[in-house]
């Protein structure tokens, strides 16, 4: 059985760097054996605002509701996107906030702890920045990490996550973006080896919370 790979684009335009990276890594995950789909952001169309928060219904676009579907449907997800002021583009925040629905992707129980509701999946995310290294771990103490991998894909049970982070990108001449290419196609490929699709756990409603 194939690897179900899906690959999301968090990145507003098909015409970015982060664009070409996540090309990339799904190329080298089909060139691995695995079965990947892609999903750019920019190119489909939904609102991004989650106008009643979680305490009223709303009607999901049909994009969405794909999307849905392929996460369902995905061993592995990767998400690929740029850090711009300290966190994810909004596009990709919207994103998160329409899909990861309560009853669907988690559940509140009496304790306030989360019911994960995606386990058995695994991710990577795929970040760029303008910041150096020493910025990004002391000054903003790896925001992505605690924000991103913590605060939503482990909240939703999907674990582990590993993290590729591509620093001072305005300074790096073409060399060096080929290097970083060819380390995310390497990373691709060991993803693939390591994933051994499983029953993964049943597509769950949306519905309306409580909170």
């Amino acid at each position: 059985m194939m690897a179900h790979i899906l690959v999301i684009l968090g990145h507003p335009s098909s015409k970015s760097w982060n664009a070409e990276l996540a090309q990339t890594y799904q190329q080298a995950a089909l060139d691995a054996g695995a079965d990947v789909r892609m999903l750019a952001l920019g190119d489909i169309s939904f609102d991004p605002i989650l106008w009643g928060g979680f305490q009223s219904e709303q009607p999901l676009e049909p994009a969405l509701i794909q999307a849905q579907q392929d996460i369902e449907w995905a061993d592995h997800i990767v998400f690929v996107f740029p850090m711009w002021w300290a966190t994810m583009p909004a596009l990709l925040k919207g994103f998160i906030d329409r899909v990861m629905l309560p009853n669907w992707a988690f559940a509140y129980q009496k304790n306030g702890l989360p019911k994960k509701l995606l386990k058995g999946r695994t991710a990577r995310i795929i970040t760029t920045m303008d910041s150096p290294n020493w910025w990004y771990r002391f000054l903003l103490r790896r925001s992505l990490h605690r924000t991103f991998v913590q605060g939503i894909l482990h909240f939703v049970g999907i674990k582990p996550v590993k993290e590729t982070t591509i620093y001072s990108t305005r300074s790096l001449n073409e060399v060096q973006r080929e290097k970083m290419m060819q380390k995310v196609k390497q990373q691709a490929i060991r993803d693939i080896r390591k994933i051994s699709p499983k029953a993964l756990p049943k597509a769950h409603n949306p519905s309306r919370s409580s909170v």
